[in-house]
Formats: C-alpha cells, structure tokens, sequence
C-alpha cells in the first residue's frame, strides 16, 4: 500500500492548481498561481480540473455567517477601489474571458474558505483532505473527513470503468493499526459517509484512506478481500 503524501505525482499532481482552488495560498503564492493561469494553458487546465472535482465537497459545508467585523473591513475596501487601466483588445480576448470564468470559481472556493477562518471555528472541527490515488499517482478520488458531524464525503476524481460487478469499500487505516471499513463509496457521484463513533479517533491526520474491490454489497469478512485501488493520507489545510 502506497503510503506516499497525499499530494503527489501523476496526471493532475501540481498540488499548486489544488491549494489555489481550496484558497489556502498566501497572497504572493496566489498571485504567482493567477500568473500561471494567464500563462500557462496546461496549469489553468488543471485548476480547471480541480474546481470541478471539489464543487461536491463545498456543497456538504453549512453556511457560516462572518462576523460584523469582516463585512466593515470588506465595505472600507470597496469605499476605495483601485484604478483600473484598460489594455488595448482586453474584451475581446478569448484568454481573457477563459481566466475570468476559472478565477470566478476559484474565487468562490477561496471564500468559502475564507468564512471558515474568521469564524474562528475550533481547531478540532477543521477539515482534513485527502487525494487517493492509484499505485501510479494517478488520482481517483478525493476526500474530506469533517470531524465537526463525523463524516467522510469523497468525491470521485476519475471515471471508473469495467468494475460494475465489484462494490468499492472504504477503509480508515490509523497509523500502525489494522483497516477498518467505513462502508461502500460510489465511483460515479460524490457520498458522504457517516463514520462509526468508535471509529472517529481513527479518522485523523496522518491515518490513510483506502478503496478496496469487493464482492456486491461489500467485504463479507469485515476485512480488504479485494484489490486496493487508490489510497492516501489524511491531512488538515
């Protein structure tokens, strides 16, 4: 079993393009990634690819009200906006209007996670993410473990095929410890399992998250039976 980081290499492993999605840069790095997406075509692709395989998990966050204080910083900030210059053929860029399509998502990811912050939310409810690849790096799913309703939400990453017969199963893999199931996920559409309450100790930075192939409805052993096919480590932003 792969028990490499959870960001690593493969087909969309520029963990930039992800953490700029999530809204978790810093301003200089953020404004290094705007850079690459004007111009680099195959970096704006992959951000592209993260805002659509994260869209599921940001639907499973409640909505979180911010405090007065932040409405009257953003208000002070608006009350004197920069100039803005006019570039010769700007409008009718096509570049143009692509990068503003991706920094519109990307911008809505980035405050999601900003609300979160300024809550000032326990630090024993913040979530903690994690990329599960196959042994080749490629991703297949992604996860997020919400120790605030004890859940996990993983969202497929990749289209599966030729596995119809077989069920997937999710595994929690403390460090040292032995698997334990979390119950079935499906390869087509993001599911949010709930985890068992003597299992949430288990679902922590640095467990791993595995997907095994097992017979319909699940391992009838309690134990992986099947093939590991993707799996990685859970870590928090």
């Amino acid at each position: 079993m792969n028990d490499d980081d959870t960001i690593g290499s493969g087909e969309h492993g520029d963990h930039a393009a992800a953490e700029y999605v999530l809204g978790v840069l810093s301003a200089a790095e953020r404004r290094a990634a705007e850079l690459r997406i004007e111009r680099e075509p195959a970096f704006a692709a992959e951000v592209a690819f993260w805002e659509a395989r994260l869209v599921g998990l940001a639907d499973q966050v409640a909505p979180v009200t911010p405090p007065a204080e932040v409405w009257r910083r953003i208000e002070a900030t608006l009350a004197t906006p920069a100039p803005f210059v006019a570039r010769a053929g700007l409008l009718q860029s096509l570049a143009f209007w692509r990068i503003c399509a991706i920094g519109a998502a990307a911008v809505a990811a980035a405050s999601l996670a900003a609300l979160i912050y300024v809550a000032e939310l326990p630090r024993a409810a913040a979530p903690l993410l994690a990329r599960l690849d196959q042994p080749s790096g490629q991703p297949e799913f992604l996860a997020a473990a919400n120790p605030a309703d004890g859940s996990v939400t993983v969202v497929p990453a990749a289209l599966l095929t030729g596995q119809q017969q077989r069920s997937y199963e999710l595994w929690v893999i403390p460090p040292g410890g032995p698997p334990h199931s979390l119950g079935l996920v499906d390869p087509e559409r993001p599911v949010k399992v709930v985890v068992p309450p003597e299992l949430l100790p288990h679902v922590s930075a640095g467990s791993t998250l595995a997907i095994t192939l097992e017979p319909p409805g699940g391992s009838p052993t309690g134990k992986p039976t099947g093939p590991v096919i993707a799996n990685g480590k859970l870590a928090s932003l």
